[in-house]
């Protein structure tokens, strides 16, 4: 995790420099989630960018292996979940790994397929979804099985970080950090590599907020390098 006072500090100090202006701690939730979810989802795309170019034999300068360990962090499952000719998925599924259900004690893992897929596999009687061969069709956060319909099934997924929240106390003129979980304080669930990422994209977006482009660009600037780094 990335501790997120850690970022209000260094985003409010390098903000306030040179009189840029005042990030109040609401702006800063929001800018800081955004940025957050930004650095998740890119992790996806990059993936599938590596994937497509040769790696190396550094176990810690390979893309793939750092951007699977940073995934990794987000990997959960979900076991017993109650089918009755159509289940909601947890709330905070992002991509569904796997899907299995017990089929007389033993394991059936259950391809996914778009509806059109379903309706061209079931012309055919040797593509045809059998018990032994089931399929599902994901629509939003609802599932639905073909040609099983069984009691439960178990699923593996990435789920979407949780939303982190610098909750704090005001003495005098001052909001000072109140790291209590019960008022809702949240770190980010994100790899501790990315700190620094997560301070350049919350300034930058910031710096539309305040208004100052040149805050913005210094943000862009960073991002655009730290991503040409890890591209090289």
């Amino acid at each position: 995790m990335v501790n997120i006072d850690t970022v209000y500090q260094r985003v409010l100090a390098l903000a306030n420099k040179e009189q840029r202006g005042y990030i109040t701690p609401q702006e800063f939730n929001l800018f800081a989630n955004q940025a957050q979810m930004d650095i998740f989802e890119q992790y996806f795309y990059d993936l599938n960018q590596f994937l497509r170019v040769p790696g190396n034999n550094t176990e810690h300068a390979d893309m793939v292996n750092i951007l699977e360990e940073k995934i990794g962090l987000f990997e959960a499952s979900a076991t017993n979940i109650v089918y009755d000719g159509g289940a909601v998925i947890p709330s905070n599924v992002y991509r569904l790994s796997t899907v299995r259900y017990n089929n007389d004690g033993k394991h059936i893992l259950i391809n996914r397929v778009s509806e059109k897929e379903l309706r061209m596999i079931s012309l055919g009687p040797l593509t045809r979804p059998s018990k032994n061969n089931p399929v599902y069709v994901l629509k939003g956060s609802d599932i639905f099985f073909s040609p099983i319909t069984p009691a439960a099934f178990d699923i593996t997924y990435i789920k979407k970080p949780i939303t982190a929240n610098w909750s704090y106390i005001v003495v005098g003129e001052k909001a000072l950090v109140n790291p209590n979980p019960s008022v809702g304080y949240m770190d980010f669930e994100l790899h501790p590599s990315e700190e620094t990422k997560l301070v350049i994209k919350i300034l930058g977006l910031a710096g539309i907020t305040l208004k100052d482009s040149s805050l913005y660009q210094v943000a862009s600037t960073e991002d655009n390098k730290s991503i040409q780094q890890e591209k090289q």
